[in-house]
């Protein structure tokens, strides 16, 4: 085995991991939704908490314009009294 400063070594488990590599897919990948559109409500409700709050990226696994997308969507059904801005602390 060689020894020195050069010496190349294969990343860990963990250093993958943190790179993405072996990161499990969102569910719009895992189903190939393609479009996220705000009268979706049952989609949508998967990426909010049941206190209403829209979930971060680190929970959701989405990429960042998928997140976007899903907060404006989010945010439109909402508006538009598709969607709860919160909800009864009671039924929890």
């Amino acid at each position: 085995m060689q020894r020195g400063k050069f010496v190349k070594r294969r990343p860990s488990l963990a250093a993958k991991i943190r790179a993405g590599a072996m990161r499990k897919p969102s569910y719009l990948e895992e189903h190939g939704i393609k479009f996220i559109d705000y009268k979706d409500v049952k989609l949508l409700q998967r990426f909010v908490s049941p206190a209403a709050k829209i979930l971060p990226r680190r929970l959701t696994r989405l990429n960042q314009q998928q997140q976007r997308d899903i907060t404006t969507a989010i945010k439109r059904a909402r508006h538009l009294a598709l969607m709860p801005f919160t909800t009864d602390a009671e039924a929890y």
